[in-house]
């Protein structure tokens, strides 16, 4: 649907949920907070403008795609998107092709995709993928990881969307899984979703080299919804004795609770 308060914008909603927020006119422009979050990880990671080889997995309306396409021209991007009829709808209705965009877009399932391209071959790797508004099971295990780290290259970045509530058990599982694979790891959250007070995005970050902490967490200071980062042993005190995930004891991530993506 078009957003009637701003030109250019337009809303994906799928099954009542909002799934993806694009600005046909401005790219850089990122409506919901966990993909300007995204988006300072993509700033922080690398110095301004230089092109990175990066894949997507969950695409929706290719909001993250677009804006590295726009602030780091020449970055070449795959996306992969399970839902086939979704990715055909985008592609119609809010095109992502132009001068300068190399972005190319498939139908399949994200854990098959890493698992057929070559090693060390990406720098960063986003994880967004939602079956309705859960993240299916068999990408939460350190054997899904362990095929994203595989695809990296020594000083590239892994990054995954997820959404949790209280008590924020699935959030602690994940966490730990991050650190089970990665040697630098971090989870940014506001503050409410951190403490277990509502349902909200988490984003959990990890690579094999030091992560811009410092930088990247000024620019999310500096949000009108500031998200804390927490990495070391903070985030070490947040997992707890929680085990990391494996394809044996997987499971989705836990259903939104009524009214939390409510919009209007």
């Amino acid at each position: 649907m078009p957003d009637i308060d701003h030109d250019g914008g337009w809303l994906l909603t799928l099954d009542d949920t909002p799934q993806s927020y694009v600005d046909l006119g401005d790219p850089t422009h990122l409506e919901f907070e966990y993909t300007q979050r995204i988006g300072h990880l993509v700033d922080a990671l690398a110095p301004a403008g230089r092109p990175l080889d990066a894949l997507h997995l969950g695409g929706g309306a290719l909001t993250v795609p677009r804006y590295l396409a726009a602030t780091r021209p020449g970055s070449r991007q795959h996306v992969v998107e399970v839902d086939g009829p979704l990715l055909a709808l985008v592609e119609e209705h809010l095109p992502w092709q132009g001068p300068g965009v190399d972005i190319t877009a498939t139908v399949g399932d994200a854990r098959a995709a890493l698992a057929d391209l070559p090693a060390a071959s990406l720098d960063l790797v986003v994880a967004d993928v939602f079956h309705g508004s859960r993240t299916p099971a068999h990408l939460t295990s350190v054997e899904f990881l362990r095929l994203a780290a595989a695809v990296l290259r020594p000083d590239a970045c892994y990054a995954a969307n997820l959404a949790d509530g209280p008590p924020l058990a699935f959030a602690r599982a994940q966490a730990a899984t991050l650190r089970a694979v990665f040697p630098q790891t971090c989870l940014i959250a506001e503050p409410p979703v951190l403490r277990g007070r509502r349902y909200g995005n988490i984003l959990l970050v990890g690579s094999a080299r030091p992560l811009p902490v410092a930088d990247l967490g000024r620019r999310l200071a500096a949000d009108i919804f500031p998200a804390r980062l927490t990495d070391g042993a903070d985030l070490a005190a947040f997992t707890g004795r929680t085990p990391a995930v494996t394809d044996a004891t997987a499971r989705p991530s836990p259903p939104p609770p009524d009214g939390a993506f409510s919009v209007g």
